[in-house]
Order: structure tokens, then sequence, then C-alpha cells
């Protein structure tokens, strides 16, 4: 090997070592979606950002490929098998209940604004947190409104979602398909295309992007949207809490300064753009696209009310109190954060 390569080569390899060397604190950070999914590249943006606001004093080293699947990702960040992740709380059930006030039907027509008033709101009241002993929340979120999604045909009433079979996550969704008398299967979102493909499942529940991501856009034949979302699914983006207890007071400070609202929006406006593509990407493979009218709506509504009424009671008898008014404050501020 020539000299000249040779300093090239010492010259990277000090760049690397270098590089390395000057972060104070690195990350571990999870996910167990593939990089290109809209929240592996919104915890990436979070990482740049804690990186170029900390002048590279803090990273985070994004592992390849997941410590674990979706649904144990929350006790693998509770018990430092990574430092950062994010999860679906529904893919836990009855772990969480609070949280379930961001999944109810027609909430909004964007997860930016649900995403900014839910942490809002859960950041209000302590009771949240608790529901997340062992790590750091450093924001909740939510994805886009949920869809029906089916391969057989075109749902515009109720009665068109029996006979079917559909993959749900989790959550409040999996209650609101049982008020709607349907056929379901909890199972998280990246066995979906497998379930399709293969006629296991009919059809599922999804947020327009999710098309995209799981590659079910040309398996998918109809979707019935419902103005707000017939349901959304809550999310936490988390931190193991021995490893933020460890941080300095500065790298406290530099990670509390783009947490709460700044990583919901981060969250929400990369979930709105994706359901924005996914949709014209739908009507570019002649997916047939229903809009639910007022008599299906009515319909849905009254199907699936007393859910509300049921979380307030156990929501109050958890500890939360007034849960109807931190509810109507829920949605109050969507109404302000949609504007």
């Amino acid at each position: 090997m020539t000299r000249p390569r040779l300093s090239l080569l010492a010259t990277a390899l000090f760049s690397l070592t270098a590089g390395a060397a000057s972060a104070d604190t690195v990350f571990t950070v999870s996910s167990w979606l593939p990089p290109s999914h809209t929240l592996s590249m919104a915890q990436k943006e979070w990482c740049d950002l804690l990186e170029k606001n900390t002048t590279g004093k803090m990273k985070c080293n994004i592992l390849p490929r997941g410590v674990t699947g979706a649904p144990g990702t929350f006790d693998a960040v509770k018990n430092g098998l990574a430092d950062i992740s994010y999860t679906v709380h529904g893919y836990t059930p009855g772990r969480f209940l609070y949280t379930q006030m961001a999944e109810f039907p027609f909430l909004g027509d964007q997860s930016e604004p649900i995403s900014v008033a839910f942490n809002k709101i859960a950041s209000k009241y302590p009771q949240f947190d608790q529901e997340h002993t062992g790590v750091k929340v450093i924001s909740y979120f939510t994805h886009g409104p949920g869809i029906v999604f089916n391969t057989k045909h075109p749902i515009t009433k109720v009665a068109d979602l029996q006979g079917l079979k559909f993959r749900v996550g989790g959550g409040m969704v999996n209650e609101i398909s049982k008020k709607l008398d349907m056929n379901v299967t909890l199972k998280p979102a990246p066995e979906s295309y497998e379930l399709l493909s293969g006629g296991v499942m009919d059809g599922t529940l999804f947020p327009a992007e999710s098309t995209e991501s799981f590659k079910i856009d040309k398996i998918i034949k109809y979707a019935t949207t419902f103005p707000g979302g017939l349901y959304n699914t809550s999310f936490v983006f988390m931190m193991n809490q021995a490893k933020y207890d460890k941080l300095s007071a500065e790298e406290k400070k530099a990670v509390n300064a783009i947490s709460g609202e700044t990583a919901a929006r981060i969250f929400g406006r990369g979930w709105d753009k994706v359901d924005r593509r996914a949709t014209a990407l739908m009507q570019a493979n002649n997916v047939t696209i229903t809009k639910a009218d007022a008599k299906f709506v009515a319909e849905v509504k009254a199907k699936t009310a007393p859910l509300e009424q049921k979380w307030v009671s156990e929501a109050e008898a958890k500890g939360l109190k007034n849960a109807d008014k931190v509810l109507a404050e829920f949605r109050a501020e969507i109404a302000k954060a949609s504007k």
C-alpha cells in the first residue's frame, strides 16, 4: 500500500474515532419499523436535532434493527435494552388506560394537531406519566385518522362490515370494532402484508400511511374514510429512566428542550406528510375510496358512544378526577391546534 493511501486510511480512522470521542453521551436507539418508515425517520430527526443543539456532545446510535418486536418495546426501554424508542400503547392490552383518551372516533383529520393536544393534556395530568413508570416520557403522539380497508367490497354502512375478518392493532380500536360487531384479530402492523396477501384476513384498520409502509397498497381494493377518523392510535416516545437520571443538568435541559410539543410535532408532521402521499398512491392504484355519509357516521356514533362513558368511569376509578372534563379539554385543544 502506498503512503498516500495509508495516510488517507489513517485520516478516516482518526475522523471516526474523534467523532465518537467528541460525544459526551451516546443513546442507543431502537425502532421496530424499517428505517424508511415515518416513525423511524421522525425518531432520527429528533436525534439529529439533539446532536445539532448540543454541537455533537449528545448523539444517537441508531441500531440497524429493533432490539425486540413492537409489543416488547416498552419493557425493552424500561429494562435498558435500548435507551430510546417508541411504541403503541395498545400492543400491551390492559397496561395503559388513560392514553385511550386519544383513540376515540372522530377526534380530528390530522396527526399533528391531535398529537400536540394529546401531549399537552397528558403532560398536564401526572396520572398519564404514572402509567409509564420506568421510562421517561419524551412525548405522546398519535397517527393520522383511522380508515377501514378491505379486499372484498365497498363498506357504506355498519352491516357491510359483517362477514369480513379484520386485523387491528389493539387498544381502543379493538373496543370500537367489537361495538361494530366486527370479526377482528389483534396483530402488530408489520404482519399485515402476510395476513392480507395470504387471505388470512380480509381487511385491516389503518391510517392511510400504512398502506404504503406495509406494502399493501396493491392488495387493498376498498377504503372507507370517516370525518375525524374512525379511531386513532396512541404512541409514546420514551427514554430509559435510569439513563435520563444519569444525565447532567445541562444534558437534561437539552433533552427537555425538544421533548413534549416539539417531539409531538415532529412525529405528527411526518405522519401527515406520508398520509397525503399514501392517499395519492391509493388513487393511482385505483383503490375505491368511500367517504362515510352522515347516516353511517351517526350509526357508528350511536354504537361507540358508550365507550367514552366507560373510559370516564374507569379512568376516574383509577385516579383521574373529572375524566369527562379532561376529555372535553382534550377535544378543545385539538380544535385550537387545528386552526
